[in-house]
C-alpha cells in the first residue's frame, strides 16, 4: 500500500484548491470581473501561481505515483512533499514580487525531476531485470 503517498497526493490537490480560492479572492479583492484574468499586476499574480500550479501537476503527479511503485512510498512521499513545499514558497514569492517567484520554482522543479528521473530509472531496472 501506498498510504505515504496518498497523503502528499491529498496535500498536492488541497494546495491546489487552495490557490484556486485564492483566485476568486483576488477577484473581489482587485475587481477583476470573469472572465478576465488581466487587468491588475496583483491578480495577476496570484492567478498565475494557481495556473502554474495546474500545468505541473500533470508531470509531479504520475511521478509521485510511478516513482512509489518503483522505487517506494517513503522515498516518493518525502520528495512529494518537498514538492509541495516548493510550490508555497513559489505561492508566497510570487504573490509579492515576480522576481521572488524564482527559489519556490526551483525547489519544486528539482523535486519533480527527481520524482520523473527515480520513476524512469526504476520502471527501466525493473523492465531489463
Amino acid at each position: 500500500m501506498y498510504h505515504y503517498t496518498a497523503i502528499v497526493t491529498c496535500l498536492a490537490v488541497a494546495f491546489y484548491l487552495y490557490t484556486s480560492i485564492e483566485v476568486s479572492r483576488a477577484r473581489a479583492r482587485y475587481g477583476v470581473k470573469l472572465p478576465a484574468i488581466t487587468g491588475n499586476p496583483d491578480f495577476e499574480r496570484v492567478f498565475r501561481v494557481q495556473m502554474n500550479t495546474l500545468e505541473w501537476l500533470p508531470i509531479f503527479l504520475p511521478s509521485l505515483w510511478l516513482f512509489a511503485i518503483y522505487l517506494g512510498d517513503l522515498g516518493a512521499a518525502a520528495l512529494g512533499v518537498i514538492w509541495v513545499i516548493g510550490r508555497i514558497f513559489y505561492l508566497i514569492g510570487y504573490r509579492s514580487a515576480v522576481a521572488k517567484r524564482s527559489p519556490g520554482f526551483a525547489i519544486q522543479a528539482l523535486a519533480c525531476i527527481a520524482l520523473w528521473v527515480g520513476a524512469l530509472g526504476g520502471a527501466v531496472w525493473r523492465l531489463v531485470h
